[in-house]
């Protein structure tokens, strides 16, 4: 999603009871951040051979009582909070953990603490490449994608950077199995420019870590996204700190959960319920965004609204679709680009979506949009 994960401690969860998998999430939550990272971005050993041949019955029209889901996805959970559509969660338990982003969230599956998370694009592959058997559930993107950028290349103070060719021998900062990686690997190929013709400095892509790299002149660009961008430029832009636009889509959102998971009848249709309730979460926070800002940006995420506004008006509007061709086509264009340059088997985009769940968000979030109107 474009949107930052919340860092609060997990919350009292929509629902009654205390869920079972609480011991697992907690075992998972002291993991060595080591592992976070190498469960996603590791070397694959072996894809799933399964994937593609994983037959889901139709999904039922009923959640089963009694049915619990655990989701990762922890800036959703404020807005049904702040909208009120927490109430349209009714009849099953929604239970929230503190999880986002493509290591922590493929590392709770594993631990089957997770039953669906929120990521970008690039997770759901690498965990198809280490084995793990995914599928996404629902899509959200950015209009004009191409003006309204996740992410700009941040440029060191000094480096001479001025344009995508010329980061030609200079360090970039480079997180395979991240979103941030696989962009990096996008813009070279923009720029006619081959891996070694730079040198890829592989360093996470969490809170500030590039921003400081950068600052230290440890690398000479790295991909900056959200308020990092202007308070790189804000801190630095004196001392001779740019950024780039790199011209490319860079907007994919996804939920996604093991297949596993959706092979269960009972969570499917949970999961189904979560997804429509998800669409109109996107856009009531679209049409709502004073009260996105103060209720998100400002109370939970602890921003100024001058940072929480530059948020909102760097996102754009949100494109929710109701068919997926267009958005596995240019998923199948990452895998292709990604199979080559990392040396990783080749995988059908298509194998990776979960097509029961197609139109669900896509149709609520236009139905939303005609109630606001």
């Amino acid at each position: 999603m474009s949107f930052a994960a919340s860092t609060r401690p997990p919350s009292a969860a929509i629902g009654a009871s205390t869920f079972t998998r609480r011991r697992a999430l907690g075992a998972f939550l002291v993991l060595p951040a080591l592992g976070l990272l190498t469960a996603c971005g590791g070397t694959a050993t072996a894809v799933n051979p399964s994937a593609a041949q994983v037959s889901l019955a139709p999904l039922a029209t009923s959640v089963p009582a009694g049915t619990t889901i655990t989701v990762g996805d922890p800036t959703v959970k404020v807005a049904l909070e702040l909208s009120g559509l927490n109430k349209e969660l009714e009849g099953f338990n929604v239970e929230f953990a503190n999880i986002s982003g493509g290591p922590q969230t493929t590392e709770a599956f594993r631990a089957n603490a997770l039953d669906v998370g929120s990521v970008a694009d690039i997770p759901p592959i690498h965990a198809t490449w280490t084995g793990l058997d995914v599928r996404i559930i629902a899509s959200a993107y950015r209009q004009d994608a191409v003006n309204h950028p996740l992410y700009e290349l941040g440029i060191a103070p000094g480096a001479g950077i001025a344009s995508l060719e010329e980061l030609r021998g200079k360090r970039v900062a480079y997180s395979p199995g991240q979103a941030q990686g696989a962009l990096v690997l996008r813009i070279l190929e923009k720029a006619g420019l081959a891996q070694d013709d730079v040198k890829l400095v592989e360093l996470p892509s969490t809170g500030d870590t590039y921003a400081t790299a950068l600052a230290s002149k440890q690398v000479d660009a790295a991909p900056l996204g959200g308020v990092q961008i202007k308070r790189y430029l804000s801190k630095y832009q004196a001392d001779g700190g740019t950024t780039l636009r790199h011209g490319l889509r860079d907007d994919p959102g996804h939920l996604y959960s093991p297949t596993q998971i959706l092979a269960d009848p009972a969570k499917a249709a949970a999961l189904a319920a979560y997804v429509k309730v998800w669409g109109k979460a996107q856009r009531w926070i679209e049409d709502h965004p004073e009260e996105w800002l103060e209720g998100y940006y400002v109370t939970d995420q602890g921003l100024s609204r001058e940072d929480g506004q530059y948020l909102i008006e760097a996102a754009g509007k949100r494109d929710v679709p109701t068919s997926w061709a267009e958005g596995i086509q240019r998923h199948q264009q990452t895998i292709d680009l990604l199979s080559r340059e990392q040396k990783k088997p080749q995988l059908t985009a298509a194998d990776l979506y979960d097509t029961r769940y197609e139109a669900v968000a896509g149709s609520a979030f236009a139905e939303a949009g005609k109630g606001a109107a």
